[in-house]
């Protein structure tokens, strides 16, 4: 009796299930699509902002360019324990103020210091970047991702060399 009851509810389930996607086949998908996308437009308004990346939108020509004179330096060969300090220096070569947001280093070996002001166009700027070698052993390539109001939003400088163990050399891994 219980497995008769079960069959029969499934057999109307799967009959009303055909029967919702037989319905919207004959309304036409492009309808409903429309109407959601539709609704969901005016629901959620788009906001006008030039740095955010769009397929359709072109790129804004007034927006600040991050040109930096060099994007990767090699420290070459340095003792285990060193510590290496370097000065990327950059211009904003766009037509408005830089902004830099951020400055994260891909490992917590590597410290970057950025500018918290705006850098006016034609203005020159500097990130400072500190790698530890503490515990480091071989080659090294560090990366500092900024992040700033410019398209793209982000640009990556580089460091790396290599770190020695000692009177023996570089380090075998």
């Amino acid at each position: 009796m219980k497995r008769t009851l079960f069959s029969a509810l499934l057999a109307a389930g799967l009959l009303t299930m055909g029967a919702c996607n037989q319905q919207k086949t004959e309304v036409g998908e492009a309808g409903m699509n429309q109407a959601a996308t539709q609704a969901a437009d005016a629901a959620n308004p788009t906001v006008d902002n030039p740095n955010v990346a769009a397929e359709t939108a072109a790129p804004n020509p007034d927006a600040p360019v991050l040109t930096f004179a060099e994007s990767e330096f090699d420290f070459g060969s340095i003792q285990q324990g060193e510590v290496v300090k370097h000065t990327f220096e950059f211009t904003n070569t766009g037509k408005t103020p830089l902004l830099i947001d951020n400055a994260q280093a891909s490992c917590g070996c590597t410290v970057p210091q950025w500018p918290k002001e705006p850098v006016a166009p034609g203005a020159k700027g500097k990130i400072d970047v500190q790698f530890d070698s503490h515990g480091k052993a071989g080659v090294q390539n560090k990366t500092v991702t900024v992040t700033a109001n410019t398209q793209p939003s982000t640009t990556v400088v580089t460091i790396k060399g290599t770190v020695l163990d000692g009177a023996a050399g570089p380090v075998r891994q």
